[in-house]
């Protein structure tokens, strides 16, 4: 039963009393008899006194009997070579009465005394208070906040993506609702439930999309809730100059920045990167008394665009408004734009022959959202449906035939 009373760094600013100073002070009731009993001991790692009972049964109890006991004639004496920032306070989650105090290379794990005893012996393990002096200010500390930085940069960027991604599902399918009805209206009454039907084809793909969209916004956040935390943890802790909390977050941050996360979600994100429209049926238009489909949902996930889609035919006025900063991190020249095209009322491609790739730009979001990177300068480029164009490349005398969706 352990008594409590002042922990061992209550003393080092008395360090001038006697020892009987010292321990005139260290009488508390013992729970399991109900007096004051005087402290005859002291335990390091639990950070408590002890009375004579409590610091024998101490050495005998398998979760204690490795801890650093000082009994009353040596405490007085024990000089604390530590400071209070290198002391490890978390607790082990797998023993629970344990602090976390080493760290196994082997297996990039941290764990308490138990644990390196039970299972890593034959592991290359540090200490942490031995490691852990001064990691506030080191280089790793540093790279480590900046690589957290980073990534939450690539999570933000994987959300602004997906909120773009959400407005064109949204676009898109008002767009097929909307020819859908146009050419509804063409038509007699018989085709009232062919109708329905195709009008639920384009509500289940919109369902499913926005399950994605849904799915991977969820990811980010709880990504980027993580990534906050951590460098809320890592700069607490260096504050308050806690080294030894700081080398577990630390060794935490690495294995956050070693995970494929956001990778992940932006491969999900892709899922959802499917342009759709309505296509007519030419013959349900020349011949209204067969019985045909009302028409399909068409996905256009190639560069060749159908020989039956109907070109987009809608004009635009170009008028200067404001610049947008078209430059991305694969850049690694000064961005020349030898060609532009309008696709949508919110898109526009763009050709960079000086990092040899395309680049779709959003309009309203003032963002990048797609590039290409090609073997070759592309240099003009002309749109030829909402969602295709050309573009020429010189060098290798070619010219491409691209979708925004490829």
């Amino acid at each position: 039963m352990a008594v409590s009373g002042r922990k061992l760094s209550d003393i080092q600013d008395s360090a001038s009393l006697s020892s009987a100073e010292d321990f005139d002070n260290c009488f508390e009731p013992c729970l399991t008899i109900g007096q004051h009993v005087e402290a005859h001991g002291f335990c390091v790692e639990c950070q408590e006194y002890l009375c004579r009972n409590c610091f024998e049964c101490h050495k005998r109890t398998k979760a204690s009997r490795n801890h650093q006991l000082l009994d009353k004639d040596n405490l007085v004496k024990h000089v604390v070579t530590g400071k209070d920032s290198e002391e490890c306070t978390e607790k082990c989650s797998v023993h629970s009465r344990e602090i976390i105090k080493f760290f196994c290379q082997t297996h990039e794990a941290l764990g308490c005394n138990d644990c390196i005893i039970l299972g890593h012996r034959t592991c290359k393990v540090d200490y942490i208070p031995d490691k852990c002096a001064g990691i506030g200010d080191s280089e790793k500390y540093r790279d480590i906040m900046g690589k957290l930085n980073e990534k939450m940069k690539d999570a933000e960027d994987i959300m602004k993506k997906a909120k773009v991604r959400d407005k064109e599902i949204d676009n898109c399918h008002a767009g097929i609702i909307k020819e859908i009805l146009n050419f509804r209206k063409e038509i007699n009454e018989r085709l009232d439930q062919l109708q329905q039907d195709i009008l639920k084809d384009a509500d289940k793909k919109k369902f499913k999309d926005k399950k994605v969209i849904e799915k991977v916004l969820d990811e980010i956040a709880s990504i980027s809730t993580e990534i906050k935390k951590l460098q809320s943890s890592l700069q607490a802790s260096k504050n308050a100059r806690q080294d030894g909390q700081l080398y577990i977050y630390i060794k935490r941050a690495e294995c956050k920045l070693k995970s494929d996360e956001v990778k992940t979600a932006d491969e999900h994100l892709a899922k959802s990167d499917m342009q759709y429209s309505f296509e007519r049926n030419t013959d349900l238009e020349n011949i209204l008394s067969k019985d045909d489909t009302f028409g399909k949902l068409n996905l256009s996930p190639s560069l060749v665009v159908p020989m039956k889609k109907k070109i987009y035919k809608e004009k635009y006025t170009l008028t200067h408004k404001e610049d947008i900063d078209i430059s991305t991190k694969s850049d690694k020249c000064l961005c020349v734009i030898r060609g532009c095209a309008v696709l949508s009322s919110n898109k526009l491609v763009l050709a960079d022959s000086n990092n040899k790739k395309l680049l779709i730009v959003d309009i309203y979001n003032k963002a990048v959202i797609e590039e290409k990177g090609l073997d070759s300068e592309p240099w003009d480029i002309t749109a030829v449906s909402r969602d295709h164009f050309v573009v020429t490349l010189p060098d290798e005398r070619a010219v491409y035939l691209m979708s925004t969706s490829s």
